[in-house]
């Protein structure tokens, strides 16, 4: 039903209750047949209408709207706050469960924006939980939604997580089209900053899906959008995920000066979580780069470190941080240091997202095996394996099995490792 057919609906229910004629009603300010159309959903009453109607009917304005009393209306608006404020502190299940339990309430029947709010905040805090297919279902259901469609902003935040779920959970074709669709053609929109955040996000999926030829294309277009509207967000979303892809066609330097750039405007601009997010992508690309400044890098990982426990980052990112440290701490020849972060890491993000606990895994099984540890290192590299096998993005996979295969031959598990090889290049499409 729309909002108008429900208004209508409910001032028929109060008037019945309040036994009342549609005439009874109507007089003197109206006319009978007037309040019938109403009713029945055949015209939109006026502000001014809807305060007459809720005096005659002695309930108050906001439930003929809304449905709610004023006092539901404020309880409803408060759950979504305590939901969103879980969501942003990392407590993901917590964040979720509520946005559920406002979902069931039918109190949210008539609030479209509302009800909106919590289907988008409960898709996202899904895809925090790893539960990319109820994300996904609830993602697609506020996109194609033709009665209450969501404003132009809320359609691009949904764009964007959309192709970023489709693209975690490895359905890259349908990454690029949800991006395309909005921003490919004749008829795409001005730049804004939400659609540029939008093109980061379809550049990531080109680059998982390994066209590089089109993200490098892209990611010029990306620039020059960035560059005309001059806005910090535009800028740091343009030139973070243009150094990826930078990073990816083997520049390096290029990519790194991107990052830098982003990196610069987020510490003027930005707010302490995501700029400790950012520092901390940036030292695990200055490692990946150049591999001879890992002490300049732990230092930058360290006070990432730091300022994400300062923040209301979450579990996730944490994990990431501590399994980078034990990266380079390995670098570092520090293998009991680097067991410690792995262990860390691991206790952090326990089974999901599965591809960050293979990295645990993973990193656990090299870590042991620098310390001799051979038996305990093969059994954490059969559980980086078994979460690998059940690994839904690709690209992850196909870099999880290389690190295995090269961990087990160093620990002389030649047909192991050549399987683990297979895998790798399976993964990758070769």
């Amino acid at each position: 039903m729309t909002g108008q057919d429900l208004i209508g609906q409910r001032i028929k229910t109060i008037r019945r209750q309040r036994g009342l004629s549609q005439a009874q009603l109507a007089h003197p300010e109206l006319s009978d047949s007037y309040v019938s159309l109403i009713e029945s959903g055949k015209r939109t009453p006026t502000a001014a209408v809807l305060e007459l109607l809720a005096a005659k009917l002695e309930c108050s304005l906001t439930y003929l709207i809304n449905g709610v009393t004023a006092e539901q209306m404020e309880d409803l608006e408060l759950g979504l706050g305590y939901a969103n404020l879980a969501l942003n502190n990392g407590e993901v299940a917590e964040s979720r469960r509520r946005f559920a339990d406002l979902l069931e309430d039918g109190s949210l029947a008539g609030l479209a924006s509302l009800r909106q709010q919590a289907e988008y905040g409960y898709a996202l805090a899904s895809e925090a939980c790893g539960d990319l297919d109820d994300a996904i279902t609830v993602l697609r259901r506020l996109r194609e939604s033709s009665q209450e469609p969501p404003s132009s902003e809320r359609s691009i935040a949904v764009a964007i997580a959309l192709s970023r779920c489709h693209r975690e959970r490895g359905d890259l074709a349908e990454a690029v089209q949800v991006g395309e669709e909005a921003l490919v053609g004749p008829g795409r929109p001005a730049w804004t900053d939400d659609l540029v955040e939008l093109g980061a996000t379809l550049l990531a999926a080109y680059e998982y899906r390994y066209d590089m030829l089109r993200a490098r294309q892209f990611s010029a277009e990306l620039l020059a959008a960035a560059e005309m509207l001059g806005t910090p967000r535009a800028t740091v979303a343009a030139c973070w995920n243009a150094a990826s892809v930078a990073e990816r066609v083997g520049r390096g330097e290029e990519a790194l000066a991107l990052a830098e750039r982003a990196l610069a405007i987020q510490s003027e601009n930005g707010e302490p979580r995501n700029l400790a997010r950012l520092r901390l992508a940036f030292a695990m690309l200055r490692f990946r780069v150049r591999p001879g400044e890992a002490e300049a890098c732990r230092d930058l990982l360290l006070r990432g470190k730091r300022e994400l426990a300062e923040t209301s980052a979450s579990r996730v990112d944490m994990a990431r941080c501590v399994l980078e440290l034990a990266k380079v701490e390995m670098a570092l020849g520090e293998p009991e240091k680097a067991l410690e972060y792995a262990r860390q890491g691991r206790d952090l993000v326990n089974d999901r997202p599965r591809a960050l606990r293979a990295d645990a895994d993973l990193l656990l099984g090299k870590a042991l095996m620098l310390l001799g540890r051979e038996d305990e290192a093969v059994t954490e590299l059969a559980s980086a394996q078994e979460l690998l096998e059940h690994s839904p993005a690709p690209r992850k996979a196909a870099e999880g099995w290389l690190a295995v295969a090269t961990v087990l031959e160093r620990i002389d598990d030649g047909s192991a490792s050549v399987e683990a090889y297979q895998r790798a290049l399976a993964c990758a499409g070769l």
